[in-house]
């Protein structure tokens, strides 16, 4: 396992993200040049409706990566060239794009955070031609990310103490692999099998050997030779190509009592953990760990608690968000010159006005409602967190790093975090949201 570490500093010559958008965002756009109303000071908000089924709080990631892909938002010439060949806008409104900047200001919740219904995880604030350019972009990075970590904080919690692996690299998209490496470590898993996670955010790489170097060789004994010849007797050997218990035997005479970790990738998990547990114990490999993996979620997790488990691996479900591989969150204007401005349509309606939001507490120190305003601040009381924070300022960036130290904080602050909602806010079952949003109308 490598260590934590910071990684470079985002690079202004990687390639623009202004085309990772829709068409209709360019469109409306040059609509507003023509109308004149392009540049009217705007205030965009991004929230969820609600949860995802079953869900009682989510959890924010992403933020710091949508700084990153702000850094780089411009219309250079090959996304010029890009949009001439499309033909899809004037020559007048291409000219105009070249000198695009943002200069408004961005504030949201920070990493790490959690956020409920109506909460006002992000606010941009800028000109309409500014603002509304970047509704893609930011959905897309946030919807994404805080999906994968409010899975993986639910996965983590019913870990416990164990630590998490995440190894789903092969069963998503290769870039939303790093991503979710990323935001499964932001929500407490100890490692990713992603190297390029670890070289872009700095999260710490682990892995041994898949079925298919057992299988490489003539025998599971000679597999398991070459795999402590190369890497030491504290590596991790798989046990479950052939026989479970023969693997175990093999393992642990070629390796010795000082023999790492076991791994079993399949079968009852339950079962198979407690009769290795036995056999290791019995063989002299008291400080053999035991590491379960396959198909496993938060459920399946929580199942283990019991079980003699030092250690899970996680894939498929972490990086698909658990069965909920989107936050459903929006971006909505709400405010247009100071002028609060809503959608009223039936099922999609929302609040007009710039949100301020803080999370009440008892003395206690436990949450007790979420108060999203948007005439101004709440009234004060005692045990009130702000949860906005400023990103960007004039255009210039003033929130953390997506890496290094900004991704141990967001980490850190999720922790704090989840100790002061209600304790049956952090249950498997389904249920209310673990703290109530209540949301004042502008006055």
């Amino acid at each position: 396992m490598t260590p934590p570490r910071s990684a470079a500093p985002t690079r202004t010559d990687l390639p623009s993200t202004a085309l990772l958008t829709d068409a209709y965002e360019l469109t409306m756009l040059e609509s507003a040049l023509r109308s004149g109303a392009a540049q009217r000071r705007c205030t965009f908000e991004v929230f969820a409706r609600r949860l995802p089924d079953g869900r009682r709080y989510g959890v924010v990631a992403g933020t710091a990566r949508v700084l990153d892909a702000l850094e780089r938002f411009r219309f250079d010439e090959p996304v010029l060239d890009a949009l001439r060949e499309a033909g899809r806008l004037s020559p007048e409104t291409l000219e105009h794009l070249a000198a695009w900047r943002f200069t408004g200001d961005v504030d949201g919740y920070a990493e790490g955070e959690v956020y409920f219904p109506g909460s006002p995880v992000l606010t941009v604030t800028g000109t309409f031609e500014e603002a509304v350019v970047l509704e893609t972009l930011v959905l897309a990075v946030l919807n994404h990310d805080s999906a994968v970590a409010s899975a993986a904080s639910r996965m983590a919690v019913a870990a416990g103490d164990r630590p998490i692996i995440e190894m789903g690299s092969r069963r998503t998209h290769e870039e939303a692999a790093v991503a979710s490496a990323r935001a499964a470590y932001l929500a407490g898993f100890s490692s990713t099998s992603n190297l390029e996670a670890g070289r872009r955010y700095g999260v710490p790489t682990s892995g041994t050997s898949a079925h298919a170097f057992t299988l490489l060789h003539d025998s599971e004994e000679a597999a398991f030779r070459a795999q402590v010849a190369a890497l030491g007797t504290g590596t991790t050997l798989l046990v479950d190509t052939y026989d479970i218990r023969a693997g175990v035997e093999t393992a642990v005479r070629v390796a010795g009592p000082q023999l790492g970790a076991v791994r079993i990738d399949s079968g009852d998990l339950a079962v198979l953990a407690v009769q290795v547990r036995q056999q290791l114990d019995a063989l002299g490999a008291t400080g053999t760990r035991i590491v379960l993996s396959g198909d496993l979620d938060e459920f399946g997790i929580a199942a283990l608690g019991a079980a003699p488990v030092d250690a899970y691996g996680v894939g498929t479900s972490v990086v698909q968000g658990s069965g909920s591989p989107t936050a459903g969150m929006v971006y909505k204007l709400v405010e247009v010159e100071g002028r609060p401005v809503a959608k009223r349509s039936e099922s999609k309606a929302s609040h007009g006005g710039r949100k301020t939001a803080v999370r009440r507490h008892r003395s206690s120190g436990t949450a007790t409602e979420e108060v999203v305003s948007a005439g101004g601040p709440p009234p004060a009381e005692p045990g009130d967190r702000a949860l906005q924070v400023p990103l960007v300022r004039g255009g210039q960036r003033v929130g953390p790093a997506s890496s290094g130290d900004g991704l141990a904080a967001a980490r850190e602050h999720l922790g704090e975090v989840l100790v002061s909602l209600p304790w049956e806010g952090l249950a498997l079952s389904k249920g209310d949201p673990a703290v109530p949003t209540r949301v004042l109308p502008p006055v």
